[in-house]
């Protein structure tokens, strides 16, 4: 009898290590190929959708590239990079990294500044000389070398979240990410599930968690969305603020 019952453990321990095994094989997407921006759309302020001015948004050894080597000077030429289909549940795996000197005429605020944003209206919506799509941004920054400066923090243009039941009406509230100096790579995930709750994890850490993603504050002229509307879903797109910075990972799997 107690060799039946060992043989029965031995088994179920083996249907949940089959199990494990599958669902380390999700199907996960890869929105950056590595190769091209095939898939991706580009909206620059000032141009016309899919206009690349001066090659900001480029593929170069594998990986994803913002740059500013074809600046003279920045003039707020604040671009984003929108893959084509929208999502709603998903896990979102990102690796950046920060290079070389911002470009002449950006902002202070721009050093080492990039985002992920999140539940985006379309690039193709976006007004010509709209700085900023509406939607929720995981905004990941570098260090300057000296100061503390977590990454992972949300931003919100055009939008506002809950964070623990209160609403939070300012622009950027800061992780409890450490700071990342230098040109070094960091990997940061994006746990997002509809309307409910967002999860920013750096390094395998929660950084910052917030609930009910939603239009608020300064709206671009003619929006569709009223203010408290909650976003359910939307585009996934990448920053460029004018300092360089690379993505060689940008993957997705769906959770619904």
């Amino acid at each position: 009898m107690m060799k039946k019952i060992i043989i029965l453990f031995v088994c179920v321990l083996l249907a949940l290590s089959c199990k494990t095994k599958k669902a380390e094989k999700e199907d996960w997407i890869q929105l950056f190929n590595g190769k091209d921006l095939a898939g991706w759309e580009i909206k620059i302020k000032g141009y016309p959708l899919n206009e690349n001015y001066k090659n900001t948004f480029r593929v170069e050894n594998g990986v994803m590239k913002v740059s500013y080597d074809e600046y003279e000077k920045f003039n707020a030429e604040y671009g984003h990079i929108f893959y084509k289909e929208p999502f709603s549940h998903y896990k979102l795996r990102i690796e950046y990294r920060f290079t070389g000197n911002q470009v002449q005429g950006g902002e202070s605020w721009a050093f080492r500044n990039s985002g992920v944003m999140l539940h985006s209206q379309s690039a193709a919506s976006m007004l010509i000389d709209q700085d900023f799509p509406v939607s929720i941004e995981g905004q990941l920054l570098g260090g300057d070398g000296v100061s503390e400066r977590p990454t992972g923090n949300v931003c919100t243009p055009g939008t506002n979240i809950v964070i623990n039941g209160e609403l939070i009406t300012q622009h950027c509230t800061n992780s409890t990410s450490k700071t990342y100096h230098g040109d070094v790579w960091v990997h940061a995930e994006f746990v997002v599930l509809g309307d409910s709750i967002i999860h920013h994890i750096i390094e395998g850490d929660t950084v910052m968690t917030y609930a009910k993603p939603q239009i608020g504050g300064d709206l671009p002229e003619g929006f569709p969305l009223a203010e408290g509307t909650l976003l359910k879903e939307g585009y996934i797109c990448l920053q460029a603020e004018s300092h360089p910075v690379e993505f060689r990972k940008v993957e997705l799997l769906v959770l619904e």
